[in-house]
């Protein structure tokens, strides 16, 4: 069997992980999960079982601060709360580049 020229790879470069536009074509309409993140706090199992209707649970997020966009649990972007109707949404302030997205972590919020 003959081997392809090494600058012509048909699906991409398969060396550096990067796609070409076929590839990109058939996953655009693939369906992610987007999440917007107010904020984490810890609790004990003591203190979510004194949780009833009422409770307030304050996050250590100032209310100035950009909310966190996530997909697949990666953070890509940051925005702003805003009211639509009778409905939430999120205004785009920032998109985090790629170096960004590995600083960002999952700790959460301060205990």
């Amino acid at each position: 069997m003959s081997e392809a020229p090494k600058d012509a790879v048909a699906d991409g470069d398969k060396r550096t992980g990067t796609l070409n536009q076929a590839d990109l074509a058939r996953i655009m309409d693939v369906k992610v999960e987007v999440t917007v993140e107010l904020g984490r706090r810890r609790l004990s199992i003591a203190d979510v079982l004194q949780l009833a209707p009422n409770s307030v649970l304050e996050f250590f997020k100032r209310a100035d601060e950009p909310l966190d966009i996530r997909v697949g649990g990666r953070l890509v972007a940051r925005g702003e709360a805003v009211v639509m109707a009778d409905r939430y949404g999120v205004r785009v302030t920032e998109v985090v580049g790629p170096l960004e997205h590995k600083e960002a972590t999952d700790t959460g919020d301060a205990p």
